[in-house]
C-alpha cells in the first residue's frame, strides 16, 4: 500500500485532512514487558469511537520508541494503520538518530497505509552553526520519501530548530508540518512565517483553544491530555475545541476553564521522573489499559498510586 497523495499534493492533502485532536498514543506493555497488543488496540477504539479523536501520533517519545526494537516500532505502525482505517488519520513517529533506521522505518510506514510521519531533529554533536545541516537531513528523506513529513523540534535534541531554520525546511515539497515544542514567541513567529504552507502545532493543551482564537489553528499535535482529560460520557475537550471552530470563543473557554481541576489534579499528582507510568495508570483509573513501562522508566510505588487515585477520584471528570 502506498500513499493515496503524491509528493507535490502533500501539503494541500494535510492542510484539507490534517484537523482537529491528534492524541500521542501511550504503548501498554504486558507483565512481561512484551508489547499488549490487544490492550492497544482496544484503547485506539476507544479513543477514536468514543472520545471522537481524530489523529493518533503513534510510537513517539510518550510511546517509549527508545526501548522498542525496530521490527516491534513498525508493529506499532501496522497495528495503529488497522485500527484507524477508514475513521482517523494516523502518524507515526520514525525518529532515531541513525539516518538508516529513519529511513527504513518511514518506507516501512509509507507502505503499510500511515498517512504522515514525524521526524525528531536529530542529536547534533559540536555543530553550533545548524541550519545547513538541518535542512540537508530534512531534504534527504524528502528526495528519497512520497509520504508527508512533520517536523518535530523538542529540547531533548539539545537545541531548538529556530523559526528561519524552519520556514526553509518547509518549503521541501512534501514537508507537511511541525510539532513544535518550543515557547510560544517562537512557535507564534512561524505561524506568521509559513501558517500558509505548513501545519505549526504544539503539545501543550493549555494553549490550544488560545491558539485556535489568535492564530487560527486547526490542529493539536499532540500530546496525551486528549484521552486523560475526556471519557467517553465527559468529552469537554473536544466540546471546547468543536465550539472554537465554530467561533464561539467564549462559551468554549467557559469550558475549557471547567477543567482546570483535572488539570490540576494531574499536576499535583505526577511524579517528576515517572511520566510515561503516571500517564499509564491514569490511563487505568480512567478503565483504559495502561500497564507497564519498560526501562530505563521507572514504575510507580503504591504511595504514588494512592495519591494518584486520590487526585483522580476528586477531580469531577465524569466516568
Amino acid at each position: 500500500m502506498a500513499t493515496i497523495y503524491s509528493k507535490l499534493d502533500a501539503k494541500d492533502y494535510a492542510r484539507e485532512n490534517m484537523r482537529g485532536i491528534w492524541a500521542a498514543a501511550l504503548n501498554p506493555f504486558a507483565d512481561d514487558l512484551s508489547l499488549d497488543e490487544a490492550g492497544l488496540r482496544a484503547n485506539i477504539r476507544h479513543w477514536i469511537d468514543d472520545l471522537d479523536i481524530q489523529g493518533l501520533f503513534i510510537a513517539g517519545k510518550q510511546g517509549e520508541f527508545f526501548s522498542m526494537s525496530l521490527e516491534e516500532r513498525k508493529r506499532n505502525f501496522e497495528i495503529a494503520v488497522e485500527e484507524c482505517a477508514g475513521k482517523a488519520g494516523v502518524i507515526v513517529s520514525v525518529s532515531d538518530q541513525n539516518f538508516d533506521t529513519v529511513l527504513d522505518l518511514s518506507l516501512h510506514a509509507q507502505h503499510c497505509g500511515a498517512d504522515y510521519i514525524v521526524v525528531h531533529a536529530p542529536v547534533l554533536s559540536f555543530i553550533h552553526d545548524r541550519g545547513e545541516v538541518l535542512y540537508q537531513y530534512y531534504k534527504a528523506l524528502c528526495d528519497r520519501l512520497d509520504i508527508g513529513i512533520a517536523m518535530w523540534s523538542h529540547p531533548d535534541s539539545g537545541y531548538l530548530m529556530q523559526p528561519e531554520e524552519c520556514a526553509r525546511i518547509a518549503d521541501l515539497p512534501n514537508i507537511i508540518a511541525i510539532k513544535y515544542s518550543v515557547p510560544r514567541d517562537m512557535y507564534v513567529q512561524l505561524t506568521h512565517m509559513v501558517g500558509d504552507r505548513i501545519q505549526v502545532s504544539t503539545s501543550a493543551e493549555d494553549d490550544w483553544l488560545d491558539n485556535i482564537e489568535e492564530l487560527g489553528w486547526q490542529l493539536y499535535l499532540c500530546s496525551s491530555p486528549p484521552y486523560h482529560l475526556q471519557t467517553k460520557n465527559d468529552k469537554r475537550m473536544d466540546e471546547y475545541t468543536r465550539l472554537a471552530f465554530a467561533g464561539n470563543f467564549e462559551e468554549a473557554r467557559r469550558v475549557r476553564d471547567s477543567l482546570n481541576p483535572v488539570r490540576e489534579a494531574m499536576l499535583r499528582s505526577r511524579p517528576a521522573d515517572k511520566p510515561q507510568a503516571f500517564g499509564k495508570y491514569w490511563q487505568e483509573l480512567l478503565g483504559q489499559v495502561g500497564g507497564r513501562v519498560r526501562p530505563p522508566m521507572l514504575e510507580l510505588t503504591d504511595a504514588e498510586k494512592a495519591v494518584i487515585q486520590e487526585a483522580f477520584e476528586t477531580c469531577g471528570l465524569k466516568l
